[in-house]
């Protein structure tokens, strides 16, 4: 039977979380009365998440099936992946740490059900660290003027999609991307509630400054090119008022003669030039980078192993 909804978890490194998570998640999807399948990604886990989710597949094998990869390739490269296998009508995505709450999935399926073809959550009483929150918001605020894509809290991954984006989501190819953000612009009819936000209840966060970086470089240089066009006028800018200051750099000495003084401040604005060089050099390498990555045409991600049972196996 072709199940109602799948709910999509990417693992890494979670052998702490991952029996209460499933005892809760099946607490509510046994609740909800409908067919439903369970996709684990083991995102190249180096501790005992794998035979774990063994153990979870031979505990339901019929709704429950674990992708595992050879490798570490990132948490939206592993919900990618679940994509390529989900059956459901109505697809969820949710993190294994436990900060989404299960609980909250009746609530993303009753605006489904009301016609909304995507359904972002966004987290109550955040509980993450004071830099986390605010780096957090700055980035959402960045996003929102530089994109037209509307989230509230980007960084939920407690979300709800309609088959139809899934496949379009599964079939786009792209080597680094963020989902949210890619969801929304396939999406007629998109909406966000709001959702609980739990402490960390075993490990630690995956995501350190590093990946939040890189993560938000992926979503700005995917999704815009407001970078490349905010460097551009910024360059005219800069190039006309270097061509004042050469001007008057040019009437002082002819009329009041050089200043040996201000040879400082002409190193300090040949520095300011040259940083401003290189910034923009490295805006235009996060979108040349992009084109290299998608050009190679080298897999996404590599599958080891697939624990599954299908409909009379």
């Amino acid at each position: 039977m072709r199940p109602y909804l799948s709910a999509v978890i990417p693992v890494y490194n979670e052998e702490d979380n991952l029996w209460p998570l499933f005892d809760r998640l099946v607490a509510v999807l046994d609740a909800i009365g409908k067919p439903f399948e369970i996709v684990f990604t083991n995102d190249g886990s180096a501790d005992r998440s794998s035979a774990i989710l063994r153990e979870l597949h031979e505990r339901r094998p019929n709704e429950v099936r674990v992708i595992e990869f050879n490798g570490n390739f990132g948490q939206h490269m592993a919900i990618m992946a679940a994509f390529e296998y989900v059956r459901g009508e109505i697809v969820v995505t949710l993190d294994a740490d436990l900060q989404n709450p299960p609980e909250d999935i009746p609530k993303l399926l009753e605006k489904i059900e009301q016609g909304f073809d995507v359904v972002g959550g966004y987290r109550r009483d955040r509980q993450d660290t004071w830099f986390r929150r605010n780096a957090s918001r700055f980035i959402n605020l960045i996003r929102a003027r530089i994109t037209r894509i509307e989230m509230r809290d980007q960084g939920c991954m407690l979300r709800a999609y309609r088959r139809h984006i899934v496949d379009n989501i599964a079939t786009s190819g792209e080597v680094s991307t963020f989902i949210p953000a890619l969801a929304y612009s396939f999406a007629a009819n998109p909406t966000e509630i709001e959702v609980q936000h739990a402490p960390r209840a075993a490990g630690h966060s995956k995501y350190h400054l590093y990946n939040l970086i890189r993560l938000n470089f992926d979503l700005m240089t995917g999704f815009s090119l407001v970078p490349l066009q905010v460097f551009t006028m910024l360059g005219f800018a800069v190039s006309l008022l270097s061509a004042v200051l050469v001007i008057y750099l040019l009437l002082q000495r002819i009329f009041v003669g050089p200043e040996v003084q201000g040879v400082f401040t002409l190193f300090g604005i040949m520095y300011f030039l040259v940083g401003l060089g290189i910034f923009g050099l490295g805006i235009i390498g996060e979108y040349i980078g992009r084109i290299y990555l998608e050009v190679r045409k080298r897999p996404r991600f590599v599958i080891r192993e697939v624990l599954q049972r299908l409909d009379g196996q």
